[in-house]
């Protein structure tokens, strides 16, 4: 019986090494997973991702504009006027949508959840997710990240977390500019009420069911590679569809640590993001039984072997973390906030020598922060949308009469043929609570 037990060991560890090899495809590799369903499927490519606040939402981002640069998908990106965001903290329309990232298969910059605006955009069949972060660390990611953007952190002498969480009405006024980086963040982003009473527990369950709802899929930044398994069946998609680099991380230094006192009233003070957290860090676990366990752990253990052979290959065994000030390419040098926090980023190194299937270009996409990439896409979107005007405006005019756009529902995208587009105008922008913690979690996200 042990014999045979061996013999299966070697069989399972020989099988996935040998996808890695083939550049780690387990598309029909299900290990046995429960609920997964069999023969063939396309990969769903029309996706929102509501980019929440320090939730390492920046390293989903990046693997999502890199899939749509993989399959040659449209993302919508903001208009100039906008910067690199949706016009937050504005309620998202159509209108903060670039012209030449329409129609979009995938929408993933930071915006204020609308969900009409979205499903007037979207096409029907769109897959909505989200991440969330449990919320004491998030609070105190945020209050450090935006200490002096914040009026509410701004007034604290001494930028002092626990001074705030002593007495928050002294500091916090609603109504102010970026108060929404001071109180109840996630539901801000989602679209709810960021100031209703803690004592109002109806709206903080309403609010709730409504999210779950409209989301196929709420991530846990805690146990994010998990949720990157539950991302890849629900969307069909391949290993190397999910793989990345953790991005906009901050330094050991920057961060502060929190006993259970200030937890608690961090979490006080941002209730319904509490309740929130709660419901759907306990979903996803819920979702990952049902997915199996084991299915899920195996899977797991493949991603990380993954981006363990990209980080060799992209870096060349050297140690790839660098603060913003060392990072001599500024293509790759992520946005510091404050002098007080430390971001940290990677620059690759000038004799870099990549396999088959990890071109440099692959490399370089991994570890470009947010506000380059959406440059770079912008720029590569608009010289496809002029190319293909183009080649519509030289067809005869009943042909050009019979040219739709992908998606019906948006009508004002369609250019008129006599007009030719003006140049881009290039603008500058400024854990589960219980079990054990993955390793996804061991270092800050945003």
């Amino acid at each position: 019986m042990w014999q045979k037990k061996i013999f299966l060991f070697f069989v399972i560890i020989s099988t996935v090494s040998l996808l890695l090899h083939q550049g780690g495809n387990i598309k029909s590799f299900h290990f046995g997973c429960r609920a997964v369903p069999r023969g063939p499927r396309s990969k769903i490519t029309s996706v929102v991702f509501l980019k929440t606040h320090k939730t390492a939402s920046s390293t989903m981002q990046n693997l999502l504009f890199r899939f749509a640069e993989r399959h040659n998908l449209t993302v919508a990106l903001p208009v100039p006027a906008c910067g690199h965001q949706f016009c937050y903290p504005r309620t998202f329309t159509s209108h903060f949508v670039h012209p030449h990232t329409l129609p979009p298969n995938i929408i993933t910059n930071h915006m204020r959840f609308n969900k009409a605006e979205l499903q007037r955009l979207m096409p029907t069949n769109t897959t909505y997710i989200t991440i969330m972060r449990e919320p004491s660390s998030m609070f105190e990611s945020l209050f450090v990240y935006y200490s002096q953007y914040c009026q509410s952190f701004k007034r604290v002498a001494n930028v002092s977390l626990e001074a705030f969480l002593d007495n928050p009405w002294r500091y916090y006024r609603a109504e102010e500019k970026d108060s929404m980086y001071a109180r109840n963040t996630l539901t801000f982003d989602l679209g709810g009420d960021k100031d209703r009473p803690a004592t109002d527990e109806a709206y903080a369950k309403s609010f709730t069911a409504q999210v779950e709802q409209r989301f196929s899929l709420v991530m846990i930044s805690e146990y994010f590679d998990e949720s990157l398994i539950l991302l890849r069946h629900l969307l069909n998609w391949d290993l190397e569809d999910i793989v990345y680099f953790k991005l906009n991380m901050r330094t050991e230094s920057s961060k502060q640590s929190l006993n259970p006192q200030l937890s608690a009233k961090i979490r006080a003070w941002n209730s319904v993001d509490a309740h929130l957290f709660d419901h759907f860090n306990a979903s996803l676990w819920r979702q990952l039984s049902a997915l199996g366990l084991d299915c899920v752990a195996r899977e797991v253990q493949l991603l990380r072997q993954a981006q363990e052979k990209l980080m060799r290959t992209c870096f060349a065994g050297q140690t790839p973390l660098r603060s913003a000030a060392q990072i001599k390419n500024k293509d790759l040098r992520p946005w510091q906030p404050n002098g007080k926090v430390d971001i940290v980023g990677y620059e690759l190194p000038s004799n870099i020598s990549v396999g088959a299937w990890t071109p440099p270009d692959v490399c370089l996409k991994l570890i470009m922060p947010e506000i380059q990439y959406t440059k770079v896409l912008l720029r590569s979107q608009s010289i496809r949308y002029r190319r293909s005007y183009q080649y519509r405006a030289h067809l005869p005019q009943k042909a050009v009469r019979t040219v739709v756009v992908r998606h019906p529902q948006i009508h004002r995208i369609e250019p008129k043929p006599a007009v030719v587009p003006a140049p881009v105008t290039k603008t500058t922008s400024s854990p589960k609570t219980s079990g054990t913690q993955s390793q996804s979690a061991m270092q800050e996200p945003h």
